[in-house]
């Protein structure tokens, strides 16, 4: 846990840091998000079955997916912007003690799964539209895709819009603190992050992978690849 410390204290203005050498929050945000656009980011969906036999199956795609560690234990993040019910179902799953989950490296002929599992007000059902799978575990994974990590949510989820919150989280002998949702700008989101464990592997079939770049779903070409 206190790995994350140093973190925590370099996203506050240290005290002898000079007002002009920061930018503002806004202008900041508009940056990144402008340099991020030329970054090409892997499409995944992260899919649950909440009971694991009876329940709805729930999906969502995610808006940040990264690998964090291989060693000790090979570990992946991911963060849902809320209001979320696939986020309300995985903490109510963690809570049980049985947060089993997939997710799936979509492939580029994959566009429309990709869709249908980012607008839940456009697809109330998306399971029911596209082709799915079970694993062994009884969790959903989509046919064509890279592959299914089969995983485990490790954590509760860290509520990312709250720096009060993730300070007293990580300071020693102090409860867990209740986040606090600050006053947000029109069009803003909030988001909660994710870390699981890679139980396993499925591989698919799928061969180019799914990008979001520059506003679009788009590919890449391997110039080896004849």
């Amino acid at each position: 846990m206190f790995i994350f410390r140093p973190l925590v204290n370099a996203l506050r203005y240290p005290r002898s840091c000079h007002l002009h050498t920061v930018s503002s929050r806004s202008t900041v945000q508009d940056q990144l998000r402008s340099v991020l656009r030329e970054t090409a980011q892997p499409v995944a969906v992260v899919a649950s079955r909440p009971d694991g036999v009876t329940a709805s199956l729930h999906g969502a795609t995610l808006s940040s997916f990264t690998s964090i560690a291989m060693d000790p234990h090979p570990l992946v993040s991911f963060a849902l912007r809320l209001p979320s019910r696939m986020s309300a179902s995985l903490k109510d799953a963690y809570s049980r003690g049985d947060a089993l989950l997939t997710i799936s490296l979509l492939s580029s002929i994959q566009k429309d799964v990709a869709i249908m599992f980012s607008r839940p007000d456009l697809y109330p059902a998306p399971f029911q539209s596209v082709e799915c799978e079970l694993t062994p575990e009884n969790l959903p994974k989509f046919p064509h895709a890279l592959g299914a990590l089969v995983c485990r949510l490790v954590s509760p989820a860290v509520p990312l819009y709250d720096m009060n919150f993730l300070d007293a989280l990580m300071r020693e002998g102090q409860s867990r603190p209740l986040a606090v949702v600050p006053p947000l700008s029109a069009g803003s989101v909030i988001s909660e992050l994710f870390i699981a464990q890679v139980l396993r592997v499925e591989a698919g079939s799928g061969v180019s992978p799914l990008l979001y770049y520059r506003r679009k779903y788009t590919t890449c070409v391997d110039p080896k690849r004849p």
